[in-house]
C-alpha cells in the first residue's frame, strides 16, 4: 500500500530533485502543471454549497461527498470548528459569491478529543504569551457539531442558515452520520 507519503520508487524517483516535503510538492506541482489546462471556472461553486470540515489528513472531502473540481468551497482547520474566521469565509461565500447550503463535517477519532484548553496555558509558559484562539477542543463529537450548526444559524452575517446540516464522517468506514440539531 502506498500513501500520498510514500517516497517515489521507480521510474518516476529521479523526478524527485530535492529533499524536503516543501520541495516534493513543488516537483508534484511543476508535473501538475505541465498537464494542466485551465478550466474555465469561476470562483462561483456549481453546487452552491460551502463545506466547513476539519483538517485531519484522513478526510478526502471531495472523493467522500462525490465532489469534482469548482463543486463547492472547502473551509477547513482544526475540528472543524464554526470559528469567527469560518464565518468571515462563509459570509464571503455566501454575500460574494453565491453559496446557499452549509455542510459542517466533523469526524470520530479528532485530536481536539485528546487535547484541552489547558493547551493555550502550555503555549503561554512556553512562549510567554497567551494565544488569543480557544483550543475548542471537545469530548462530545455530536456536541460539537451541534454546537457548530448554532453558532451558523445565529449569525447575523450569513444570509442563508435554512440550509445548514451537520455530520460525523467515520474515519473506519468512511460514512458519514448525520446529527440532529436539537
Amino acid at each position: 500500500m502506498t500513501t500520498s507519503a510514500s517516497v517515489p520508487t521507480g521510474p518516476d524517483s529521479a523526478i524527485v530533485r530535492r529533499g524536503t516535503v516543501t520541495d516534493r510538492l513543488v516537483d508534484a506541482n511543476e508535473r501538475y502543471a505541465d498537464a494542466f489546462t485551465d478550466p474555465g471556472m469561476d470562483a462561483r461553486p456549481v453546487l452552491h454549497v460551502a463545506v466547513v470540515a476539519c483538517m485531519d489528513a484522513r478526510l478526502d472531502l471531495h472523493a467522500a461527498l462525490g465532489l469534482e473540481l469548482g463543486d463547492c468551497h472547502t473551509i477547513r482547520n482544526a475540528g472543524g470548528v464554526v470559528t469567527d474566521d469560518v464565518i468571515r469565509s462563509l459570509t464571503i461565500s455566501q454575500r460574494k459569491l453565491g453559496t446557499r447550503s452549509i455542510v459542517l463535517i466533523h469526524h470520530t477519532g479528532c485530536g481536539l478529543e485528546s487535547i484541552t484548553e489547558d493547551f493555550r496555558n502550555e503555549l503561554e509558559l512556553e512562549v510567554g504569551q497567551r494565544p488569543a484562539w480557544a483550543v475548542e477542543a471537545f469530548r462530545d463529537v455530536d456536541q460539537d457539531v451541534r454546537q457548530s450548526m448554532q453558532r451558523v444559524r445565529t449569525s447575523p452575517f450569513l444570509l442563508h442558515t435554512d440550509e445548514v446540516r451537520g455530520f460525523v464522517f467515520d474515519v473506519k468506514t468512511g460514512l458519514l452520520r448525520e446529527i440532529d440539531p436539537a
